[in-house]
């Protein structure tokens, strides 16, 4: 589930002025962004609830939906331009994509992708037979796309709730949605995607996935930016 904000230097204004009263804040501003799915139905208040609870520094750790900081402080700007290459990993299947981003008269954005099936067997087997399946077909789609040995940035779109500790190491807290592989709570998943990858010789880097930007100092403890935070139910 993601959100996007904007006037992060609004928010930021308010919160240093008085966290105590972030809370009602939090909630006239849900509700001003999201005015049909919050005002209009009574419904998704305890989706608000929970919102707040996973953002709020003392109850955090307790909240039924996580409000994890992702560590990716911007968006971006629109002078990107090359190839990138994106993992998504959020259920029984797993894509492979290729964007490229060309600067020309205007931007032009081609993108190519590949479908590929996890076994249920594979869903409760090992992590290194996932990560091994992740990295073969990330292999397959390089040596069909004429890609293979490039080094070419990577976004690892993992979709299942994970701690995010640097922009580049994100711990599993646990699986969901009917996968449970061994060897992986606990662990850091962009590290083992890295040794899956190293095992099939395929070699690109790796960079997370960026979810939605929310101001960190009243929350994390983290001043004077923006931060891009993940929202999972567990």
């Amino acid at each position: 589930m993601f959100f996007v904000f904007s006037a992060f230097s609004t928010f930021s204004a308010i919160f240093s002025k008085n966290l105590f009263s972030v809370e009602i804040l939090l909630i006239k501003l849900f509700s001003a962004e999201f005015s049909s799915l919050f005002s209009r139905n009574s419904t998704y208040s305890p989706l608000l609830k929970d919102l707040l609870r996973g953002l709020g520094k003392h109850s955090h750790h307790k909240a039924p939906v996580k409000m994890l900081p992702t560590f990716v402080r911007a968006t971006p700007d629109g002078t990107e331009k090359g190839d990138f290459l994106a993992l998504d990993l959020g259920g029984t299947n797993f894509r492979v994509l290729h964007v490229r981003v060309e600067e020309e008269a205007q931007k032009v954005l081609k993108m190519d992708s590949q479908i590929c099936a996890i076994p249920q067997e594979m869903m409760l087997g090992t992590g290194e037979q996932l990560f091994d399946h992740i990295a073969t077909c990330l292999g397959d789609f390089l040596e069909s796309h004429n890609l293979k040995g490039q080094t070419l940035p990577l976004g690892f779109t993992f979709s299942f709730p994970c701690e995010q500790l640097e922009i580049d190491k994100s711990i599993l807290i646990r699986w969901t949605k009917g996968f449970n592989c061994s060897g992986v709570e606990g662990k850091d998943v962009v590290q083992l995607l890295k040794e899956a990858i190293h095992r099939r010789g395929v070699g690109p880097q790796t960079l997370p996935e960026i979810t939605f930007m929310w101001p960190a100092e009243p929350f994390f403890q983290l001043r004077n930016f923006t931060l891009c935070m993940s929202t999972f139910k567990i």
